[in-house]
């Protein structure tokens, strides 16, 4: 059986070298080989009309060998190739992930503005790519303090139950289980009851408790996970179902997190390209701990608005 590579997009910025670092400890949890690839952003003059998006080895290529020269005395390395490919990054390493279990970037390259906390490679390879994709940050991100939580090694997961979760969840419970984590599921809701008429002039609060709410999304959180708990007996799962806004909570709980999980949207009649959604944007912006963005494990373009 091929066990799939983790890849690794490399331009000679710091933080490709963050996100390197990051990857080759991910390549020896899963026991699979790195592919350490740099795309140098131009089309050969050779081949004018064409794409380079397979990898290829590269004998002379600058980035690579400084990445050579770095990981020289590294020990227990993975089975690692070094690959250059020619073409758009932002198109090419979408590409890549087809082949690949997990693509790991970083969250700013070296094009763009400086000023910028995510860039637009990040974006693109994190809305696009068809595996796993774990963007880096940059250290020193600062967070609002969360609520306390026990120490040790913890992987946070956001559950949106309007939404795919299988893909999410799936993933979450594997990367806790390989680093001997808690896994702290979050599944929040917005607490704003509307009013209704109840007669003519006059308005009333519907006859809903924030608790009766609370617990009914626990309710349909907790009847998620025994497939995967099943899948995964070792790992210890906190559930928490708060009220307030998805990506604040999410962020706030990055704080010492060895990894938080987000979903991808799926692709809708309307707007068929695939999306990354507000929330997902929002914790790859702010989030302290490196993110990983999951595709939905099969897309059929939804009808449903």
């Amino acid at each position: 059986m091929i066990t799939l590579p983790v890849v690794v997009a490399v331009d000679g910025s710091d933080d490709s070298l963050r996100a390197l670092d990051w990857a080759l400890a991910a390549a020896r949890l899963r026991a699979a080989p790195l592919w350490v690839v740099h795309v140098r952003g131009q089309v050969r003059r050779a081949q004018p009309d064409v794409v380079a998006a397979a990898p290829a080895p590269s004998v002379e290529e600058p980035v690579l060998d400084h990445v050579r020269a770095q990981l020289a005395d590294r020990q227990d390395l993975p089975a690692t190739e070094y690959v250059a490919c020619d073409g758009a990054v932002a198109t090419v390493l979408p590409e890549l992930g087809a082949d690949a279990q997990l693509m790991v970037v970083g969250s700013r390259g070296r094009g763009g503005f400086a000023s910028l906390i995510l860039g637009s490679t990040s974006l693109a390879v994190a809305g696009e790519a068809d595996c796993p994709v774990v963007v880096v940050p940059r250290p020193g991100r600062e967070v609002h303090e969360g609520p306390p939580v026990a120490p040790g090694p913890r992987v946070v997961v956001g559950v949106d139950v309007d939404g795919p979760t299988e893909a999410t969840l799936a993933f979450a419970f594997a990367e806790a289980d390989r680093r001997h984590a808690v896994l702290h599921v979050i599944s929040s809701y917005l607490w704003a009851p509307l009013e209704v008429w109840s007669a003519p002039g006059q308005m009333v609060s519907p006859d809903v408790e924030d608790d009766a709410v609370q617990e009914e999304i626990r309710t349909l959180v907790a009847g998620l996970l025994p497939v995967h708990r099943e899948r995964h007996p070792d790992v210890r799962v906190e559930l928490s179902t708060p009220p307030g806004q998805a990506a604040g909570l999410l962020v706030a709980a990055s704080k010492d997190a060895e990894l938080v999980v987000v979903g991808r949207h799926r692709r809708r009649l309307l707007a068929p390209a695939r999306m990354i959604g507000s929330v997902t944007q929002a914790v790859l912006l702010h989030a302290a701990s490196p993110v990983a963005v999951i595709p939905p494990a099969a897309e059929p373009i939804r009808t449903d608005g």
